[in-house]
């Protein structure tokens, strides 16, 4: 019951009565596993309880069924050693399309063949890297010996295209993939996306080292004579759109934010065109749930750290009195993405099935 009015003209109310929710000191005696950190982390403050509550939004995308969870990629998650988390998020089932700059697909590619990546000397001068061939990466280095082994894949994947089939870039991603299957020994996003049949886009795809290799490729064949292939980003732009209209709900998880966060997001801008200009009879189609971990505050300007409330202005986004439902953490993708999906993936119960079929398999082995 609240207190009478004093001479402040204040009136201090029971937090109980008021049902407010409380908060609790992290006790890492009772932690046992990363769900039960980041729940702990939920019921604390500042970034740890961004984290908590976006692990919430993800686990109700990932047991809705008929939400659609596309995942948008950008920075140098591969390089920074995130690829099997996406592959786990991938193969669980949680993620059912990805939107990604072609340079994380590159440099995941130089994972799934095999290759590594390596740790900075800061005594090293950038000339001297560059006349060693190794190319930095903040404080990890991309051995130039690693992308022309990427090459080599795309130069494969091309030189079997048929002319007559235009390419875009879900289809070469799903090529490389199938590339991958046959190939590749250790796991890579690709090949799980092959092997769930999760198609993966790259609009700005000149912008990679994939695009850098078609381009390559197209000289090679206007040297040899070869009929030029033909690459268009509206074939991706299609088979998006076409993939989000037949959902019943859909639910975006991006990491970083750039080209691929706003080229997933416009699919609600184009569905209300089509509508609103007469084009097709279609509801609203757009995001139900949306889960942002980037450290990008709205102040710098950019879109990579604009909120969810903007986007519904766009009408990108459902709405939270609509029942949509978002998160948004607001820190380095390298730490709060492998406590977030681990607490998820542990909640819907991957991450037992994985252990135990590691187990089997080492029992197997003796």
């Amino acid at each position: 019951m609240a207190k009478k009015k004093g001479a402040t003209g204040r009136i201090l109310h029971d937090p109980v009565a008021d049902h407010l929710r409380p908060i609790y000191p992290l006790d890492l005696s009772r932690i046992r596993t990363i769900d039960d950190l980041v729940r702990a982390m939920g019921q604390t403050a500042y970034t740890a309880r961004q984290i908590g509550d976006a692990a919430d939004v993800v686990e109700a995308m990932a047991r809705d069924k008929d939400c659609f969870v596309v995942m948008t990629l950008s920075g140098a998650l591969t390089v920074g050693k995130m690829g099997l988390v996406f592959c786990d998020l991938v193969d669980s089932g949680v993620v059912k399309a990805i939107v990604s700059t072609g340079a994380l697909m590159a440099h995941g590619l130089v994972e799934a063949t095999g290759r590594s990546h390596f740790r900075y000397d800061p005594s090293v001068g950038d000339k001297e890297l560059f006349f060693a061939g190794y190319n930095r990466v903040y404080d990890s280095l991309e051995p130039e010996v690693n992308l022309d082994a990427v090459e080599e894949v795309v130069d494969h994947v091309l030189e079997r295209w048929d002319a007559n089939e235009t390419v875009c870039s879900w289809k070469i991603n799903r090529r490389i993939g199938e590339y991958l299957l046959r190939h590749g020994k250790g796991r890579g996003i690709l090949k799980s996306c092959v092997e769930e049949n999760v198609p993966v886009f790259v609009p700005a795809f000149t912008d990679s080292e994939l695009g850098i290799d078609f381009a390559l490729h197209q000289r090679q064949r206007k040297k040899e004579g070869k009929p030029l292939l033909r690459f268009d980003p509206y074939l991706d732009f299609e088979h998006y759109a076409s993939t989000m209209l037949a959902t019943k709900r859909m639910g975006i998880l991006t990491i970083g934010g750039g080209v691929p966060r706003n080229w997933a997001q416009q699919f609600g801008v184009y569905a209300e065109l089509l509508a609103r200009r007469g084009y097709e009879k279609l509801p609203l189609k757009r995001y139900n749930y949306g889960v942002r971990i980037c450290p990008e505050p709205v102040n710098w300007g950019g879109l990579s750290g604009s909120t969810y409330t903007e986007a519904v202005s766009w009408g990108k986004f459902v709405p939270p009195d609509e029942g949509g439902r978002f998160a948004e953490v607001l820190d380095d993708a390298t730490v709060a993405l492998p406590l977030i999906v681990g607490a998820v993936l542990d909640r819907v119960g991957y991450l037992k099935t994985q252990a135990a079929a590691a187990s089997r398999k080492r029992k197997h082995r003796h």
